[in-house]
């Protein structure tokens, strides 16, 4: 006597993916972002075309896809000498550097996309990337299985606050909003203050000449060349303000900023995605250095962030006196990657290895 068969009698086969090269920036990449883990939504068309109008170069995309659509979305763009065969992935240094991809994708996806680099380019700059980024991770298990050279650099240890768990440990604890509020009365002495979040709209409508102002007064301007200011015309700032075109893109980013008699004193600069908060950039003018203006700021910030539903901060790299004190603890590490298709180029990876990890930050 026989029975029907039930759909979960069948042998499912895995899934077919199947992997091509795109000249220039693919609108695919959207498609594939808005399937990727909440952490990695930010990486967006407009946020790699942003990178390319502010710092240069041109790029082409490989995808990879699968039967209900794109999977992976590898933005590349050529470095170096033409017969080098070199790429790197175009970005923002900040918070990471990295590219979409599906949550879940499986090996066979990664293969594909393997399959396709090495027919594109002879070596890879991936990163600044942290040790556990999805992509990052699954496209460097896949070219090791193809026998590609992979050398790492290490940069830095990255920060982060665990909000659920600093709510459940009573944070921020009473003493500190005493000591804030005594910082926040005399620095009150200097003029009328106010403190107000901006959105992406209200940060492109003008909000981002704000923060620039304050970067103008503050010790990157005084101490540097300046080159590596955020948001002024000499630093990153028109990578920020392309990046906002972008409506989805608009909606992660979030300010907080202190005027002080209307004269922008301190900010933080945020991307939140999901429930993390990315915190990009935060400075004030040493005018009132003596109150902790950006101390005051940050402290409001995260809270009003915890209020929304953020439950991790993460603060990246530099200085961990002041994150360490609010609370947070080390992350993942943070790396550069050089991946090199076997042959002479990866022969001579591996004699160069060495000068590679010294030109990182060491431990």
């Amino acid at each position: 006597m026989s029975r029907p068969m039930l759909l979960a009698d069948f042998a499912r086969l895995p899934p077919a993916y199947r992997a091509r090269r795109v000249d220039g920036l693919a609108s695919a990449i959207d498609q594939v972002a808005e399937r990727a883990r909440a952490s990695h939504r930010f990486l967006r068309y407009q946020w790699f075309a942003a990178a390319l109008s502010a710092y240069g170069g041109a790029a082409q995309t490989l995808l990879v896809e699968d039967e209900r659509g794109p999977v992976a979305a590898l933005p590349l763009m050529r470095v170096g000498p033409h017969a080098l065969g070199a790429a790197a992935v175009p970005g923002c240094y900040w918070p990471f550097r990295s590219f979409p991809k599906a949550a879940g994708l499986d090996d066979g996806g990664f293969d594909a996309l393997a399959e396709v680099l090495g027919q594109a380019v002879t070596m890879l700059r991936l990163g600044p990337v942290y040790d556990d980024d999805p992509a990052t991770g699954g496209l460097i298990a896949a070219a090791r299985r193809r026998g590609w050279v992979v050398i790492d650099r290490f940069i830095a240890d990255s920060y982060l606050l665990d909000m659920a768990e600093a709510a459940q440990d009573g944070w921020p604890r009473n003493s500190t909003l005493r000591k804030n509020r005594f910082h926040e009365k005399h620095l009150a002495e200097h003029g009328a203050l106010d403190w107000r979040f901006l959105d992406g709209a209200a940060l492109a409508g003008g909000g981002f000449d704000q923060l620039a102002s304050v970067e103008e007064k503050s010790w990157i301007a005084a101490r540097t060349d300046g080159r590596d200011a955020k948001f002024t015309q000499t630093g990153h700032g028109a990578f920020w303000r392309a990046a906002a075109a972008d409506p989805v893109l608009a909606a992660m980013l979030h300010a907080a900023l202190l005027t002080i008699d209307g004269v922008p004193a301190a900010f933080s600069f945020d991307i939140d995605t999901g429930a993390i908060k990315y915190a990009i950039a935060n400075s004030y003018d040493p005018a009132f250095a003596k109150h902790s203006p950006g101390k005051l700021l940050y402290y409001r910030n995260l809270v009003a962030a915890m209020g929304k539903g953020i439950t991790k901060v993460d603060w990246g790299a530099g200085d961990s006196g002041y994150k360490q004190v609010i609370g947070a603890t080390r992350g993942p590490a943070i790396r550069d990657w050089l991946i090199v298709r076997p042959g002479a180029s990866a022969i001579a990876a591996r004699a160069l290895a060495g000068v590679w990890r010294r030109s990182g930050q060491g431990h």
